[in-house]
């Protein structure tokens, strides 16, 4: 089974992209982040057409995030569980989960994650950042209980160390790159997931994002900041994992590209 997640960065903008990548890398379960609109303007005919199921949260303008599968897909969740005072009321389209099975009937759990940027920080944006990983934590562990294979992929706006980042020095004082972002992550890790990328790529300077301004794909400086967190029952069979950099040469790109990985399922 191969699972890849893409922050598409207005599904408007790139439903070409999109359609195209869909027929030439042939992903079975995809995860979008940063669709940019409500369920309406999600392209639901041309999906099925290229043979997947889809599960959309969406949101105007903002955020948006959704599930292709090639088989069906059961939603076990279309946000993160409360457990702060006024998480309640957040209603950011940032997370939507569900299972899904390969042709012998074997299930794994996929979560789709677009988590907060939190630039500027320190202020209000950031302290949500960090709730909305506070959160996480919480949901994965209550995951791991469990005992099931799961993938929880997306955007996490987090550069987890300084390999993962042309010119760490120049990151400092971004939310992305802070001490605190990294530490939660890496809690999050340290629950027992496993970042399926670094699993089988112990390089540095390997990257998922390029600010389209000054020239920084053209001249390769990027951060990682796209991941896909494995369970153990997951990890146990991962065979392969990467970053697909193609789409981001394309005409009229995402600033991210596509990170996959196979699982022996």
């Amino acid at each position: 089974m191969k699972i890849a997640t893409w922050n598409v960065n207005s599904l408007k903008a790139r439903k070409e992209h999109l359609m195209r990548w869909l027929g030439e890398f042939d992903p079975d379960v995809v995860l979008l982040q940063e669709l940019k609109g409500v369920e309406d303007i999600f392209p639901w005919e041309d999906v099925k057409a290229a043979g997947y199921y889809a599960e959309v949260v969406g949101q105007k303008t903002y955020n948006g995030v959704a599930i292709l599968s090639k088989t069906p897909i059961e939603v076990t969740a279309t946000r993160l569980p409360d457990i702060e005072a006024g998480d309640a009321d957040d209603e950011q389209a940032r997370y939507v989960e569900g299972t899904v099975c390969n042709s012998h009937g074997e299930r794994v759990r996929v979560g789709c994650i677009y988590l907060p940027n939190g630039n500027p920080a320190p202020g209000e944006k950031y302290d949500y950042k960090l709730r909305w990983m506070r959160r996480l934590y919480a949901h994965a562990r209550a995951l791991l209980q469990t005992e099931e294979a799961f993938v929880l992929g997306g955007d996490y706006n987090v550069i987890p160390e300084p390999q993962d980042v042309y010119e760490p020095k120049n990151w400092v004082r971004d939310a992305l790159f802070l001490p605190e972002s990294r530490n939660a992550l890496r809690c999050i890790v340290n629950l027992g997931l496993t970042d399926a990328f670094r699993a089988c790529n112990a390089e540095g300077g390997r990257y998922s994002w390029w600010d389209y301004r000054a020239g920084s794909w053209d001249r390769d400086e990027g951060c990682r900041i796209d991941h896909l967190l494995l369970s153990p029952q997951a990890a146990d069979k991962l065979t392969a994992s990467g970053i697909d950099k193609t789409p981001r040469s394309w005409d009229k790109p995402s600033d991210h590209t596509p990170v996959w990985c196979e699982l022996a399922l």
